[in-house]
């Protein structure tokens, strides 16, 4: 896959809440940084802390807005739209930039606004 493809399908496979397919797209060394996350390393630690994604939000959609694409790198402003499982609603921008080597992810970051999270990181 080019870096087009792969951006658009980690967006189609969170919206469709399938995070093993999802965690695919990442290289098996890969690193992020995740606003909320941290700094994570490894596809399958990866792929074990999103287990644990469904627990948090009872529904999560993430759309594209607007997509910059330069060889292996892109650049992505998109709006999450979530809400927990009782039923508090998060709506957050995000900006995401993408390494893509080799037709996977091997680098990722993202950067938003931490207080629309509060509710599934348990602070006031």
């Amino acid at each position: 896959m080019d870096t087009r493809q792969v951006v658009n399908s980690y967006y189609e496979l969170a919206n469709k809440g399938d995070w093993d397919a999802w965690t695919d797209l990442f290289a098996e060394g890969q690193t992020m940084d995740e606003q909320l996350a941290g700094h994570v390393e490894g596809r399958e630690t990866l792929r074990a802390m999103m287990k644990g994604f469904p627990a948090m939000y009872a529904s999560f959609t993430n759309t594209p807005r607007h997509i910059v694409i330069e060889g292996e790198q892109a650049a992505v402003v998109s709006h999450i739209s979530a809400a927990t499982h009782a039923g508090e609603p998060i709506e957050a921008d995000v900006v995401n930039y993408f390494q893509v080597v080799d037709g996977h992810i091997s680098y990722m970051s993202n950067h938003h606004d931490t207080v629309p999270f509060r509710p599934v990181l348990g602070t006031d």
